[in-house]
């Protein structure tokens, strides 16, 4: 940017005071601008040029415009050239051209000092100007960025708003949850305070129990002071009776090492028809007795036969109780008794265990049945000395009680019965199964299936808990559906609410194994044809899970379809051929 003139306050008002002063007034003031010394030739003219001039320089015209010319070149020079030069030829000029250039030679001065300053105060006005520039560059800056912050801002303020709206969400929901918890605390609480009073009730009950215990023992321990006083009499009474007998002494050494544990040499008394006639007995209590069982859901009688039947139940079940750890002890004597009385002896301890199935174990028994079993599966092994009256008494060797191995039929299969009843390790009951599944591939070891109602003993191990004996459990029960006589008293066995309920518990089991599917619709299948078993289907709502197995089933398992398709159109549920239908068979 060029620097601009500016004229100084007052220029104007000196040159006007010079005009007037020298009677210059008609000229214009371009012609008498001295600020640039390129204006002198225009001054000459103007000097030599006719004007009206003051009275004193009238006569000196010619002289006048020598003067002038001096004057102006001297004018001119002094402008110019150096001020010593100036003031010598001052003196050559009249008075008043030495005043007029005096004047203009201070108007010159005053004007290059005005110039200059203005020139400076041009310079500041650029600086001033280029600040400005810059400064408005900085307000357009801080102008967009303001813009800018503007749209931020209402940006901010939209997510603040999103954010507060989901804040008051999560508030209200997290409100809601807090309400759902103190409720379930309350229900907690109150479930806690059952448990609580329930828990002294249980305690409560449990001092009345154990001080009945208390009263028991002290009952136990008289029976066992008569139990001894029995004893000693029966010893003084066989005495008597075998007075006068030679081996009278022996038999009073075996009486009074009964209490001798039953691995040391032990003596059997001399009449074995005891052991026959209690045998006897035994069967008789077994047949008529112990064996009547009340089947579940078969009692839809008045109430009182029920109670009295309760009631008959209660007293056989407390002589059960009292007998088995007896007969538990008397399998030690075995050996020395005939074989064909083993038999009797297991069907009196098999139906005894039977009897114990509704009723609540005393804890006493638990040992006493797992030792029961032990004997029954391992067989008893005992060395003792038998007495005979007519010839001398000798030492016997070694005698052994085959109970579960025996190579008899009926009494291998009460022993495996009763180790199912008792034992709980695997690999007894393992064993046991494999036995049974052998004896009932005969039709006798199917009579005596049914003899010894033996489908609730199976039924106990037909559980998911049982994993690795189920298996062996459903080929137990498949053996009795094969075509026989046997066939038909097995289902009517199997038709009642426990065979239906086991069923319906197994067949909840997720993920259930397909061949254990199959076997088990084998069963359900030969059920499905008696028309009275359809209510104990709907009853546990088997009907139902079969449906939903067949529908789930893969077409590749033919035969589990095939069975279930027959079962469901024998209750009516569904529609099938007749190859269908009979190509489960």
């Amino acid at each position: 940017m060029e620097p601009r003139l500016v004229k100084p306050p007052g220029q104007d008002f000196a040159v006007e005071r010079l005009k007037s002063r020298y009677g210059l007034g008609g000229c214009s003031s371009g012609e008498y601008a001295f600020s640039n010394f390129d204006q002198y030739k225009c001054k000459r003219r103007s000097l030599t040029s006719p004007v009206a001039w003051p009275y004193n320089l009238a006569s000196n015209s010619g002289n006048w415009t020598e003067c002038c010319s001096d004057a102006s070149y001297s004018a001119l020079k002094h402008v110019s050239s150096p001020t010593s030069k100036a003031s010598n030829k001052r003196s050559l000029l009249p008075h008043q051209i030495n005043q007029i250039y005096d004047e203009l030679f201070q108007i010159h001065q005053k004007l290059q000092c005005e110039t200059s300053a203005q020139q400076k105060f041009a310079e500041e006005l650029q600086k001033r100007e280029h600040f400005l520039a810059e400064r408005e560059q900085l307000l357009f800056r801080h102008e967009t960025a303001l813009s800018k912050m503007k749209g931020m801002e209402e940006e901010v303020l939209t997510r603040f708003r999103i954010i507060k709206e989901q804040h008051d969400a999560e508030v209200v929901h997290l409100t809601e949850a807090l309400k759902e918890k103190n409720r379930e605390c309350k229900r907690l609480r109150s479930s806690f305070d059952t448990l609580k009073e329930l828990n002294d009730y249980l305690k409560k009950q449990l001092n009345e129990v154990s001080e009945e215990n208390r009263k028991m023992e002290i009952q136990a321990k008289r029976v066992q002071a008569r139990l001894d006083n029995l004893q000693r009499k029966y010893e003084f009474m066989t005495i008597q009776r075998l007075k006068g007998n030679s081996h009278a002494a022996h038999e009073i050494k075996s009486l009074k090492q009964e209490k001798v544990p039953v691995s040391k040499t032990c003596k059997v008394p001399l009449n074995a028809q005891v052991y026959e006639l209690l045998t006897i007995f035994m069967d008789w209590i077994s047949d008529y007795y112990l064996s009547k069982l009340k089947s579940e859901g078969s009692g839809m009688g008045s109430e009182s036969p029920v109670l009295e039947f309760a009631s008959q139940r209660n007293d056989i079940q407390e002589k059960c109780v009292k007998l088995l750890p007896v007969m538990t002890e008397q399998l030690q004597w075995m050996p020395f008794v005939n074989s064909k009385l083993h038999e009797p002896f297991l069907k009196f301890i098999y139906w005894s265990l039977r009897q114990l199935e509704a009723g609540t174990l005393h804890s006493t028994m638990t040992s006493t049945l797992r030792r029961l079993g032990e004997d029954i599966f391992k067989g008893v092994v005992t060395k003792g000395i038998q007495d005979n009256s007519s010839e001398p008494s000798m030492e016997n060797k070694p005698k052994i009680a085959a109970f579960f191995r025996s190579s008899n039929l009926p009494l291998r299969f009460l022993s495996t019965l009763i180790v199912l009843k008792t034992v709980t390790q695997a690999d007894y009951l393992a064993q046991a199964f494999d036995s049974l599944c052998l004896d009932l591939k005969t039709e006798e070891g199917k009579v005596l299936f049914l003899e010894y109602q033996a489908v609730p003993v199976i039924l106990n191990h037909l559980r998911i808990s049982s994993k690795g004996l189920l298996s062996n459990v459903i080929d137990s029960l498949l053996q009795m559906t094969v075509e026989s006589k046997s066939l038909q008293p097995f289902l009517e066995a199997c038709s009642n609410n426990l065979f239906f309920r086991t069923c319906s518990v197994l067949l909840r089991t997720p993920k259930l194994d397909i061949q254990i599917l199959e076997k088990l619709s084998i069963i359900l299948q030969k059920l499905s044809k008696i028309k009275s078993n359809k209510k104990f289907f709907e009853l546990f709502t088997i009907h139902l899970m079969l449906q939903e197995i067949q529908r789930t089933t893969h077409p590749e398992h033919a035969f589990l379809c095939i069975n279930l398709n027959s079962t469901l159109f024998n209750l009516g549920l569904t529609k099938c051929n007749s190859l269908t239908s009979n190509g489960s068979h």
